[in-house]
């Protein structure tokens, strides 16, 4: 690091770092959660006719994808401003976009009461939720990031990274209670919305929190060497297109897992038990309350192994950490059919805690990996596009095309197509040099 580099110190604490970033992160994660969470259990006779079940369903898990498709335009509208303003404003208006579409849905009339009107304002508040989300990553991650000490920064990358796990455990514990304490068929006429009110209290606890937050100094010398940009998302589509598609690329397996982790598999366990046409078991007749449990077991994981990535990350480096997990992933993709094919909630619960165990530690590293592949100027756009592109890949695609894959090829289908990704995830890390030891306040376009 240079004298002048290191003559700067962060003015937040750690304790600020931590808990600003992954406060913030985790409201933001609960929110998105909520609304899977509530896609699979109810806005399919809530929003849409009551006719063909499945068809209603199906058109339920679509609307998941709106937030992804939405996402990148929320990377290039708040990352323009991160890279122009500054990270704290950004992350402000970030939360506010995401807070307010929720509480939106909370407060959405029914179809019965509205019409066609209430599947249109759910995909528009859907895209609000895509949108905040988009803008709300890329500058949590940087805050931690860029007030990190030497050779931690895989470690504070990981405060942001932990709001996932967080949110799943928040979002999943309220549908869980409400389910308990008010009973299934209430949770399904009403009380669903209560999980979605709440989170405008949470809104206000994180608004506090960042508006106390002292801007990044690394973005601050950057500003004070006159190298911020007029478009830093037309300079890193134009400069630094390679990058953003090898971070898309390493990103997508982690979106994959995810998902097929939290919807696919929350679809197919507690579907009846059946078989497809072409002679694939197509459920396992779990209930509901018993899989929103292990769930919750299995977010206690996801957040125990993002954490221990991150000192993995910083001690092995990103590249051979993330080389290691992605072939783990690959492995665990092509086992899924042992552990899930005739599932009981036991051999269920090990799944999801060797898949979130996973996921955890391929998610952790990420939110230090993605920034140190861009420059100051171009850091926040380009590493929030890098991180929703790959939502669209890896998000959107398995939350639709899973249950077919299953129906016609059975888990194998489900577990190859993992698999795959995993080698576009494994080429993109090889074609990555190691950043574990770069200094961001010198990294230049």
């Amino acid at each position: 690091m240079s004298t002048a580099a290191a003559a700067v110190q962060p003015r937040n604490s750690a304790r600020q770092v931590a808990i600003a970033s992954l406060v913030g992160t985790a409201i933001e994660f609960y929110d998105y959660y909520i609304y899977a969470a509530a896609a699979v259990l109810v806005f399919n006779t809530q929003f849409f006719p009551k006719g063909d079940a499945s068809i209603a369903t199906l058109l339920s898990l679509s609307t998941l994808a709106l937030a992804f498709v939405a996402r990148p335009v929320g990377s290039a509208l708040f990352g323009h401003f991160g890279d122009r303003i500054g990270r704290k404003r950004t992350l402000v208006a970030s939360l506010l976009t995401m807070g307010l579409s929720t509480v939106a849905i909370g407060l959405l009339p029914s179809y019965e009461q509205i019409g066609v009107w209430a599947p249109i304002l759910l995909c528009v508040f859907r895209i609000g939720q895509g949108i905040g989300l988009g803008g709300e990553w890329g500058g949590a991650a940087l805050v931690a990031t860029e007030n990190a000490p030497e050779g931690r920064r895989g470690w504070f990358g990981t405060f942001p990274q932990l709001g996932a796990p967080i949110g799943l455990f928040l979002a999943n514990g309220g549908f869980f209670l409400v389910s308990y304490f008010l009973g299934a068929e209430t949770m399904v006429a009403w009380g669903w919305r209560i999980p979605f009110l709440l989170s405008f209290v949470m809104v206000l606890v994180g608004l506090y929190v960042r508006l106390n937050l002292q801007e990044s100094h690394v973005f601050e010398q950057a500003e004070k060497a006159g190298r911020k940009l007029h478009a830093p998302v037309a300079a890193v589509l134009r400069q630094h297109g390679r990058a953003i598609l090898l971070g898309t690329l390493i990103m997508t397996t982690t979106y994959v897992l995810f998902y097929l982790m939290t919807a696919f598999v929350q679809v197919y366990s507690k579907s009846p038990v059946g078989v497809s046409p072409a002679g694939h078991p197509t459920g396992l007749g779990i209930p509901a309350n018993t899989f929103t449990g292990i769930l919750l077991i299995g977010a206690i994981v996801f957040g125990i192994f993002t954490s221990l990535s991150g000192v993995l990350a910083d001690t092995l480096g990103r590249r051979l950490w993330l080389i290691l997990v992605t072939l783990g992933i690959m492995a665990f993709g092509l086992a899924m059919p042992a552990l899930l094919t005739h599932g009981t909630p036991t051999t269920v619960l090990v799944f999801i805690i060797i898949g979130l165990s996973l996921m955890g530690c391929t998610f952790g590293p990420m939110a230090a990996l993605l920034p140190e592949m861009f420059p100051t100027e171009v850091r926040y756009s380009g590493a929030s596009l890098a991180y929703n592109f790959a939502s669209i890949v890896g998000a959107s695609i398995p939350t639709l095309v899973a249950l077919d894959l299953n129906k016609n090829f059975g888990l194998w289908g489900v577990g190859l197509y993992l698999a795959a990704n995993g080698l576009l995830t494994l080429g993109a890390l090889l074609a990555t040099r190691e950043t574990r030891l770069l200094d961001l306040t010198l990294v230049k376009a």
